[in-house]
This record gives C-alpha cells, structure tokens and sequence, in this order.
C-alpha cells in the first residue's frame, strides 16, 4: 500500500559520506541527497506465517515518515542503461551502510546502471540496531539530518515501496527514465526483502527483481519488535522461511558458506523456482577483504599489484576490530554477485532466466561442510579461488571477540611444500590452470567476461612469493 502524496527535497550540499576514496565525478556519476517524506503503512498477518512464505498480510496503521534517498547515477548527457538498482541500506554494523553498492559498484558503473541507497529503517537514522555505536546519521550530523524523523520497522516496507516509486516516477534521477528497478539488499537487509517478497510484494508491485544477497534462516518481523538474528548455526532458527514459490518478479539469492551454515539458511533448502534461483558460492564468506576494505578504493580501474594487496589476508577490520584468524580474502564473493546481478537484469528485462547454480554439501549436522583433501568445501558454485587454491578459502571458522566476527571467514594459506606438490611447474602451472577455472566459471555464467583480465593479472599478483 503506497502514497502518493510523497515529497521529495534535495539535501544541499555533498553528502558527509562518500561512497569511497574514488572519484565518482570522473567516472561519469554524479551523487545526490534528497530528503524524502510521506506517509507509510504498516502491515500484519491476516493469516499463519507459513514456512513455505504464502502469507496473506493486510495493510495496518499509518504513520508519516521523512527519511533519505542516497543517489547515484551516471551524470547529465552520458550513457544510462536505464536500470536502477534500489538497496535496503544495511543497519546492523549501527551505521546507515551499502554492502550491495560496495561489493558491485565497479560492474554497475560499466553497465551505466543507477543506485539508489535508501534508509529503510529507523536505526539508520535515530540508532538502536544490534549495533548501537553512535554511528547513525543524527548522530555523526546533527544538523544535516534533524528533519529525518522514522515511526519504525513496522513502516519500513511501505517506505521501501515509495522510495521505488519515487525513483521510478517522482524526479530522484533527475532528467534519468528509470526502465526497471532491482530491490537488492544484502544480510539484515536480506532478511527485510524475503518478508517484503512474501507478504508486501504482491500489494505493491513496484520493483521488477530482487536481488536477496546472504539472507538468513528467516525473514524479519512484520511488526515493531527490534530485528533479531537466530542464533549460529543451521539448526538453531525453530522455523526455516522460504521466499515464496509464486514471486511476481525475478528472484535472485545469492548465499555464501557463512550464510548456509551459519546464519541457518541451509536448512531452508528451497528448490528453484518458476521466477526463483538460489546461487550458492563455495569458498565465500558473507563478509570479505574485498567489501571491507578494498571496496572503498576501488574504481573500476586499479593496477592489479594494488588490488592485491587491498584484498590480502588480515586479522585487522576497519572499524570493528581483530579476528583471531584472517579472514576470507578471495575475490569470487565480488565476481559472483556482479554476474548474479547482470543475469538478473536481463531476466527482469524479459531475456533469459540465470544458469540453476549447485547447492553446497553440508555435512549431516548443518553445522559445516563436505571438504575435499585440502579442506575446502564442496559443491556449490565453482571458482579458481577453490578449484585452483593457494590457500583454503571458508565461510566458517572465524573466531574474535567482535559480535561480527564470524562474518567473514577464514583464509589458511598453503605451506610451501603444498604449492609445490600441487604446482609442480610453479606459477605458470598455476596461472594455466587458474585460466581454465576462470574460462569454466564464465562459461558456465557464474563469472562475467569482464572481469576476466581483472581477476587473470589479480592472480598474477597474489601468487604467494611471485616465483
């Protein structure tokens, strides 16, 4: 149930949090801030939360809102594909965070694809989520961001919703046409879209995909009560919750070990769909080097020397603190979810559903997963990363005092004696078969062609003592 009375109002000046050390003006975008205000529904359940995710809801109270629309696009008189991707801005860390636009900037800016961040949830603006750290946005600016005011969760669907038509109708691209419009949301965020796909998305119609990125065992409440994730591990959520079979709109879920094992939506084991694909990547973590901090310097273009090392192994995570191990710093999470998110464009376009992806091998417990003799997971989606290792790449393992550590996986790199007995003729054995991989991975639609350069002089570049 969307408004049609929204108002949307630039916020003057640039915008305290940049996407990153690049610069988005010399890729060909421009970044605007827009305060956004209406009046949102809530809803709730006029039948049972069924497992399989048919649920019935039924729009409830309404509350006004004035919350934030973070826009990306390609500038005034360049290229636009005409496709919007519309994140559920992520509030877990306690800070108003884009995990969707971090990981596949580089692949939306090729594509001369729009990004809309919007600050779905109260906790962005007024704090309070499983983090509360002082980093929410009335707290680090006061003054810039005094007229967000947010009624609660229970309104965040129906402000997700006008925030899309808004997009889509209502001035935020400025002289842009937005075509389609792709809800994407990663962890927190995931679990919002998966309640939003089954109990709001029927209603509203506003979005033309999803992409539904590392979600969890369940989807969030529909009504006030703070977000809470199940305990670790597969078996501890009491009820699995599918996203529901009859989705009006192409579906992606993209999940790495960390997710399936840990965050319980192995045990959801939910078969493709009509309108639904569920990608699960070996080797991954739902956290990595690459989101936490060579993101925020990459743009599209960085020398593969500098990548590497922006993506080396490290126990040191901005912001958060120290793992015990490194943690997971392979490059497929990245790869991965930019072709996901490239198939489900053109799905969503009319053209071609994604390639039906292998499902991991859990073990009998839930709790880990099947491993080859080197120790790394298998089944899934295949990459170089695991199918031509210099080190055992995991979604599980992470030990640390931080709530968030086992996040983000574990990197255990090989001994000298086991590259050698694995590559024989060193590096250019390596490179030769890690080619292969990468080809097999393309061809099979899992890896765009794009980023092969990219990833080929990457692994040049990590090759462990460069002999």
């Amino acid at each position: 149930m969307t408004s049609n009375t929204t108002v949307l109002r630039p916020l003057p000046g640039p915008q305290p949090m940049p996407a990153g050390s690049y610069d988005l003006a010399a890729l060909g975008y421009v970044e605007e801030e827009f305060a956004f205000s209406g009046h949102a529904a809530s809803y709730r359940l006029a039948g049972e939360r069924t497992s399989n995710g048919q649920w019935i809801a039924e729009a409830g109270n309404g509350r006004p809102f004035t919350t934030r629309l973070l826009v990306r696009r390609p500038a005034d008189g360049t290229e636009f594909s005409g496709t919007v991707i519309v994140e559920w801005m992520n509030v877990s860390g306690g800070i108003d965070a884009p995990p969707i636009w971090m990981m596949t900037h580089t692949h939306l800016v090729r594509r001369r694809h729009a990004w809309v961040g919007v600050t779905a949830q109260r906790a962005g603006i007024e704090g309070g989520g499983l983090v509360d750290n002082g980093m929410h946005l009335k707290k680090l600016f006061p003054d810039r961001y005094a007229i967000l005011s947010h009624p609660g969760d229970a309104w965040s669907y129906d402000v997700f919703s006008q925030a899309g038509n808004v997009v889509r109708e209502g001035g935020a691209l400025g002289p842009l046409t937005a075509r389609r419009l792709i809800a994407a949301g990663h962890s927190q965020s995931a679990a919002f879209l998966t309640t939003y796909l089954n109990a709001v998305n029927s209603q509203a119609g506003v979005f033309d995909g999803f992409a539904v990125h590392g979600r969890l065992a369940t989807g969030a409440p529909l009504d006030d009560r703070p977000f809470q994730p199940p305990p670790r591990g597969a078996k501890a959520a009491a009820v699995a919750e599918q996203i529901r079979a009859d989705v009006h709109a192409p579906v992606i879920v993209l999940q790495t070990e960390t997710d399936q094992a840990l965050l319980g939506a192995g045990q959801i084991a939910q078969p493709d769909a009509g309108l639904l694909r569920n990608w699960e990547l070996a080797g991954a973590a739902h956290g990595d080097t690459y989101l936490l901090i060579a993101s925020g310097h990459d743009d599209g273009s960085l020398p593969a020397e500098r990548l590497a090392g922006l993506a080396r192994p490290t126990t040191d995570i901005p912001f958060l603190g120290t793992t015990e191990l490194p943690i997971n710093s392979g490059l497929q999470h990245r790869y991965v979810a930019c072709a996901a998110l490239d198939h489900l464009g053109a799905w969503a376009a009319g053209g071609a559903a994604p390639p039906a992806s292998p499902r991991l091998d859990l073990t009998a417990d839930g709790l880990d997963y099947a491993r080859d003799a080197l120790g790394v997971a298998t089944g899934g989606i295949r990459t170089p990363w695991t199918d031509v290792p210099t080190a055992v790449l995991s979604g599980v393992g992470q030990t640390g005092p931080n709530l968030f550590s086992f996040l983000f996986g574990v990197t255990r790199p090989f001994s000298d004696g086991q590259l050698a007995s694995l590559y024989p003729g060193g590096r250019a054995e390596y490179l030769a078969r890690f080619g292969q991989s990468l080809d097999a991975a393309i061809a099979a639609g899992f890896v765009l062609p794009d980023d092969r350069a990219e990833a080929l002089a990457v692994a040049e570049a990590s090759w462990p003592g460069r002999r």
